[in-house]
């Protein structure tokens, strides 16, 4: 299987931190430690965080739902979204937590930082963001007739958030993403074996599956990877940006993907390449994507927000 050349174009070399400039000092009329109050009522944040939403990678799903955020409410009015990463969305996420201070990200769960901190959604009357998603499991067409185990396997893939969160949290606590996947996999025997059930034990079947890096994609596909190894298959996970990684599985470069978010994060890709790839249903339901802020702070709803006027 020819793979070099889209692994040369499609590995992110490198993901830029773009850092959000948050204003902390007071001004010089009216202002508190809790910022303006606009005219709902609410507490104006807009001011502090210089009307910049914390996005991660351009292109994903949630951010393209930010930006669509901007245009739809007048709440938004002059705001922006600013891209960088997930990793770097979270350290700034976790910064500001440390020092009580507003943020409003790009969020989704499953996702380690609603087990570690007091998070909420902010409502979304216009539903921009759409109602709740699942992650589905590509594969690339041919891999039943060639690999009929790997096939299965992938097939009966299914856990909760609750379990990838579980092995996300044990990444965040310092464990590599192989070892967390270990250790979920030895915790977790009875789900492991439904998974496996019915396939048979290959030597040395190469496979590889592809995957964003996402928190919860970097927990899923290494889990996944585990337990094929454990089955005797020789398997490669590669991370990718999401266009190369719905292209790959369409175009026969890489075998699958349990990374797919439906119906919105990922929706354009899946228009764009589901003709050619199988779709072999959800392997988590539930998910969902939206703006994201600390529980501390006085705003619960996108149209409690002040433009920048």
């Amino acid at each position: 299987m020819l793979k070099l050349d889209w692994k040369r174009l499609g590995i992110t070399a490198g993901l830029s931190l773009t850092l959000v400039a948050a204003g902390c000092g007071s001004s010089d009329e009216g202002s508190s430690d809790e910022g303006e109050s606009g005219d709902s009522g609410e507490t104006n944040y807009g001011e502090e965080l210089g009307y910049s939403i914390t996005g991660i990678e351009a292109g994903a799903g949630v951010v393209a739902g930010a930006e669509d955020a901007v245009e739809t409410y007048d709440s938004l009015e002059g705001w922006e979204v600013t891209t960088s990463s997930s990793g770097a969305m979270a350290t700034e996420l976790g910064e500001a937590i440390d020092s009580e201070e507003p943020i409003i990200v790009t969020g989704w769960t499953p996702h380690w930082k609603f087990a570690e901190y007091d998070l909420k959604y902010l409502e979304d009357p216009e539903g921009v963001f759409g109602e709740a998603e699942e992650i589905r499991t590509m594969v690339r067409e041919g891999l039943e007739d060639e690999e009929p185990d790997a096939y299965q396997i992938l097939d009966q893939f299914s856990w909760t958030a609750e379990d990838m969160e579980e092995v996300m949290l044990d990444i965040n606590g310092g464990a590599e993403p192989q070892e967390a996947a270990q250790n979920w996999i030895a915790d977790n025997e009875e789900a492991v074996n439904e998974w496996t059930d019915g396939t048979e034990e290959v030597d040395g079947n190469e496979i590889e599956l592809v995957f964003v890096s996402w928190d919860s994609e970097i927990a899923s596909t290494n889990v996944v990877a585990e337990v094929m190894k454990e089955q005797g298959f020789d398997v490669t996970i590669t991370p990718l940006d999401n266009g190369p990684m719905w292209e790959t599985v369409a175009t026969g470069d890489s075998d699958g993907m349990v990374a797919a978010w439906l119906p919105a994060t990922h929706g354009d890709q899946f228009e764009q390449h589901k003709d050619s790839l199988v779709d072999l249903g959800a392997n988590l339901e539930g998910a969902k994507v939206g703006l994201v802020v600390p529980d501390y702070m006085d705003v619960d709803s996108i149209e409690d927000l002040q433009p920048d006027n």
